[in-house]
C-alpha cells in the first residue's frame, strides 16, 4: 500500500503536501513546528491536519509492516498464491489483514487439527465435492482405533470440525456476517444473580437492550466496567428477532458451503455442519469481535472527548501575573495559605483554623490580612474542596471589614492539586514545604496561569474525562500528551519565568534540556536574547530550531525575542525595515501601517507568502496570547450545601466536564450539577462542547434535587417549560424531597448513573 497516496486521498490534499509533512516529522519535527514555521514546505497543512496525518501515519505504518510479516509467514509455509498476495496487498485495515491470514496463522492443536492428522481430511472433501454420498458410508472407510476414529461418528465428527474451521477463516464470509450483526445485533445486560445490591450504581442496566451499533461511548464504557467488576452479564443478539436472524445467518453460511438443497444423502449433513459453524465457529468469534469494536470505539470518543475538555482547561483565561494568595480549604485540619508573587514565587505560607472544631474565624481573618497587607496581595484563589464555601465566606467576612483592602477572590479547582503535592517534581520544587503546603502553592498559581500550572500534573489526574482509567492508557497518555503540546506552544512560554516541567513541553525540548535551561538561568540570571540559548548545555541546532520561535525573552535586546517570530526569519523584518525606513520600534503594534503593507514584496527564495503574512500579522500584537480574557464566577450567597437549593433556581457555575450526555456544571456545593444534553439550549444539541466547554460560566435552573444520592439536574434552557421542573413534597426545614416525574426517568435521572466514570 501506498501510505503517502492514501493519506492524500484521505486528507484531500496533494501527495507532495504529505510526502513533504512525513519527511519533516522522520526528521524529528513536531507537529507545532511545522504547522507554524514550515507552511511553504507543506503547502500550509495546519495543526489538525497535521495531527491526523501523524496519527494515520503511524497506523499505516503498522499495517504495512504486518502486512510484510504475514507474507514472509504464508511464503514460508509454500501457500502464497498470486491471488492471495494481491488480496494482501490491498487489504486496507488490520482487521481485514488478519481475517486473511487467519487459514495460515499458526494455531494451537485443534480438533481439526487433530481430525487432519488422523487423515480425515479427505472425507471432508468428499462430502463437500460429492453431495450423493452417503455419509455414514463414506465414514466407514476412514474408522482407524489406532489414530482415534473409534467408529463412523467419530469420523464424521472430525470431518466436520475440519469443514467448520475452513468456513470460520473464510474472510470474505466472515467479514460479510461480521458487518451484518453490527447493523442488526443487540447487546442485552443483566446483572448477575444475587448481586443487585453490590451493583446498585449500575441499576440502569440490570435488564438493558440496545442495538450495539447505536451505544454511545459513556454507556458502553459502563457496560463493560460493570462487566469486568463481576456484577453484569453482556450478552449479544443477532437481531431484534435472535432466532430469525441466527437462521438467516446459518442459511449465509450454508450458501458459502452451496448447500443447494436437502435432498441429497450429504446435504443434510452439511446443513448441520453449517449451523454448527454459525453457532460455535463463526458468531462465538463475532461476539468477541463486536464486543471489542464496542470498546475500541468507546475508548476513541472517551479520549475524544478528555482530549477536548483538556485542551479548554490549559487554554482557560490567566488573571496574569499578580500577587496571589491561595487557600486550600479544610475543615478539621485547617486552612493552607500560600502567597506567591507575580513570577510564582513563593512568599509565604501559613495554616489558620477558621472552622470547627477550633472555630478560630476572627483569629484567622486577622493572619490573613496581615499577610495580604505585608505582600501587598490582588488575587485570593480559593479551592473547591471541602470547606470552599466555608473558606470563601471567611474572605467575604474579610473584605466586608477591611473595605481597603483592593482583593479579588476566585474559586478555582483544585483537581489534581493533592497529587502534584506529593508528586517528586513538588518535592523537588519545594523541598522545605510540607505536602499539605504545596496545594495551596498550586491553588495560587493556577489562578495565575493555569497551563503554566496544570503541565506538571499527569493530565489523567485533572480529572476532566469520562472513564478515562477504563481506557487504553497508552493511547490515552499519547493524546494528552499531544494536546498539553499544542496548547503550549500555541500560547508561547517565557523563557525567564518558566518551570521545567513547562518548558519540556515546548517543541524540540527534552526534560534535560529544560532542567539545562532553568539551571542556566539561575546561574547567569535572565537570559537577554534568544541567541544566548545556545550556550546551554545540550541545546544544539537542531533543538534551537524547534523550540526559538515558541520561546520569549519579554524584556531583551531584540524586541523581536517576544514574539512568534522565528530567529530565521529575521532576516525577512529587517528587509521590511529597510524598505520602509522605520526602527522595530516604530514598526510594532502599528496595525494600520502593516496592514498597508504588500507582504507579496518581502518574498525571497527562502520565505514565502504565507510566513510574511504571519510575520506582519505577528507585528501588529507581538506575543498575543489566544486566550479568552480572565472572568471568575460568583456563587450565590446562601446557597452552599445541596440542601439549600430549591427548583426553579437561577444560579452561576462554572463547567467542569463536558461529556457525550451533556455538562457537569460546579454551582457551589461540593457537588456538580448535570446538564443533560437535552437541556443545554432550546434547540436540539448534537455534540455539547458546540455548546460549552469546560471553563465556562452559564447561568443554570435547578431542575430537580436528589439529595440521597448526591445527584442535581439542571438546565441551560432559556424557554423552561415550568412542568419539567420537579417540585418538592413536603420539604422539612434542611432536606429536600424529590417528586419523580416520567418525563425526567429517561433522560436527566438516567444520565447520572451511565456517568459512572466522572
Amino acid at each position: 500500500m501506498d501510505v503517502i497516496l492514501r493519506i492524500a486521498e484521505e486528507l484531500s490534499v496533494r501527495p507532495q503536501q504529505v510526502t513533504a509533512a512525513v519527511a519533516l516529522l522522520d526528521e524529528g519535527a513536531t507537529v507545532p513546528f511545522i504547522a507554524r514555521y514550515r507552511k511553504e514546505v507543506t503547502g500550509g497543512l495546519d495543526d489538525t491536519q497535521l495531527r491526523n496525518l501523524e496519527q494515520r501515519l503511524g497506523y499505516l505504518r503498522e499495517l504495512n509492516q504486518r502486512r510484510e510479516s504475514i507474507l514472509d509467514s504464508i511464503r514460508e509455509q509454500g501457500k502464497l498464491s498470486a491471488e492471495l498476495e494481491q488480496s494482501l496487498l490491498a487489504a486496507d485495515t488490520k482487521t481485514l489483514l488478519e481475517d486473511l491470514y487467519l487459514p495460515y496463522k499458526p494455531k494451537r492443536r485443534t480438533k481439526a487439527q487433530i481430525a487432519r492428522e488422523a487423515g480425515l481430511e479427505p472425507l471432508a472433501d468428499a462430502l463437500l465435492e460429492n453431495r450423493s454420498l452417503i455419509p455414514e458410508q463414506a465414514a466407514l472407510a476412514y474408522i482407524d482405533a489406532d489414530k482415534g476414529v473409534v467408529d463412523v461418528l467419530a469420523a464424521l465428527d472430525g470431518a466436520r470440525q475440519i469443514i467448520m474451521e475452513r468456513v470460520s477463516e473464510a474472510a470474505e464470509l466472515l467479514s460479510e456476517l461480521r458487518e451484518r450483526i453490527w447493523s442488526k445485533g443487540i447487546l442485552h445486560a443483566t446483572v448477575i444473580s444475587g448481586k443487585t445490591a453490590e451493583a446498585a450504581k449500575f441499576t440502569d442496566y440490570f435488564d438493558y437492550s440496545e442495538a450495539i451499533s447505536k451505544i454511545p461511548s459513556h454507556r458502553a464504557l459502563a457496560l463493560f466496567r460493570g462487566r469486568n467488576e463481576d456484577l453484569l452479564t453482556l450478552t449479544l443478539k443477532a437481531g431484534e428477532q435472535d432466532q430469525e436472524e441466527q437462521q438467516i445467518c446459518t442459511q449465509f453460511v450454508a450458501r458459502y458451503l452451496n448447500v443447494a438443497d436437502i435432498n441429497r444423502p450429504a446435504d443434510a449433513w452439511l446443513a448441520e455442519t453449517a449451523r454448527f459453524a454459525w453457532k460455535i465457529k463463526l458468531f462465538t468469534r463475532i461476539d468477541l469481535d463486536l464486543k471489542l469494536r464496542l470498546r475500541e470505539a468507546a475508548e476513541q470518543e472517551a479520549i475524544r472527548v478528555f482530549a477536548g475538555n483538556l485542551r479548554d482547561l490549559l487554554l482557560a483565561a490567566p488573571a496574569g501575573p499578580k500577587t496571589t494568595m491561595g487557600l486550600d480549604p479544610g475543615i478539621r485540619t485547617g486552612v493552607k495559605v500560600a502567597i506567591v508573587d507575580a513570577t510564582g514565587k513563593v512568599l509565604a505560607t501559613d495554616t489558620i483554623y477558621p472552622h470547627p472544631p477550633k472555630n478560630q474565624w476572627q483569629q484567622s481573618i486577622t493572619v490573613l490580612v496581615g499577610l495580604i497587607k505585608q505582600h501587598r496581595v490582588d488575587l485570593v484563589s480559593i479551592g473547591n474542596g471541602t470547606g470552599s464555601r466555608e473558606t470563601d465566606q471567611l474572605i467575604g467576612d474579610l473584605m466586608k471589614l477591611h473595605t481597603d483592602l483592593a482583593i479579588h477572590k476566585v474559586t478555582v479547582s483544585e483537581a489534581g492539586a493533592s497529587v502534584y503535592s506529593a508528586s517528586e517534581l513538588a518535592a523537588k520544587e519545594f523541598p522545605e514545604l510540607d505536602v499539605s503546603l504545596r496545594g495551596a502553592v498550586s491553588i495560587a498559581r493556577r489562578l495565575q496561569d493555569p497551563l503554566a500550572e496544570l503541565v506538571k500534573i499527569e493530565p489523567k489526574a485533572i480529572g476532566v474525562g469520562q472513564y478515562q482509567h477504563d481506557v487504553n492508557q497508552l493511547q490515552l497518555a499519547r493524546m494528552l500528551d499531544t494536546v498539553v503540546e499544542d496548547c503550549v506552544n500555541a500560547i508561547g512560554v517565557d523563557v525567564n519565568t518558566a518551570s521545567a516541567a513547562l518548558l519540556k513541553q515546548v517543541s524540540g525540548l527534552s526534560g534535560s534540556i529544560s532542567e539545562n535551561i532553568v539551571a542556566y538561568r539561575n546561574v547567569n540570571g535572565p537570559f537577554l536574547n534568544r541567541k544566548q540559548l545556545k550556550k546551554v548545555p545540550r541545546f544544539g541546532e537542531k533543538a534551537y530550531e524547534q523550540a526559538a520561535g515558541f520561546l520569549r525573552i519579554m524584556v531583551g535586546d531584540n524586541p523581536l525575542d517576544a514574539s512568534a517570530v522565528h530567529p530565521e526569519a529575521y532576516p525577512v523584518v529587517n528587509a521590511i525595515l529597510d524598505d520602509t525606513g522605520k526602527s522595530i520600534q516604530e514598526l510594532i503594534g502599528q496595525s494600520h501601517f502593516l496592514r498597508s503593507l504588500k507582504p507579496a514584496n518581502y518574498i525571497n527564495s527562502e520565505f514565502g507568502l504565507p510566513t510574511v503574512v504571519d510575520i506582519l500579522q505577528e507585528l501588529e500584537k507581538p506575543g498575543r496570547d489566544p486566550r479568552p480574557e480572565f472572568k471568575s464566577v460568583q456563587f450565590k450567597a446562601g446557597i452552599e450545601k445541596i440542601t439549600d437549593l430549591q427548583p426553579g433556581m437561577l444560579l452561576e457555575g462554572v463547567v467542569t466536564n463536558v461529556a457525550n450526555f451533556g455538562a457537569f456544571v460546579d454551582i457551589g456545593v461540593h457537588q456538580d450539577g448535570l446538564v443533560h444534553i437535552s437541556h443545554l439550549a432550546d434547540d436540539f444539541v448534537k455534540d455539547p462542547r458546540v455548546v460549552v466547554k469546560t471553563g465556562d460560566m452559564v447561568k443554570v435552573r435547578v431542575l430537580e434535587i436528589d439529595v440521597a444520592r448526591q445527584r442535581i439536574s439542571l438546565s441551560m434552557k432559556k424557554n423552561l417549560d415550568g412542568s419539567e421542573i420537579v417540585r418538592s413534597e413536603k420539604p422539612a426545614k434542611n432536606v429536600q424531597k424529590v417528586k419523580s416525574q416520567p418525563q425526567l426517568d429517561n433522560t436527566l435521572r438516567n444520565a447520572f448513573a451511565k456517568a459512572l466514570g466522572k
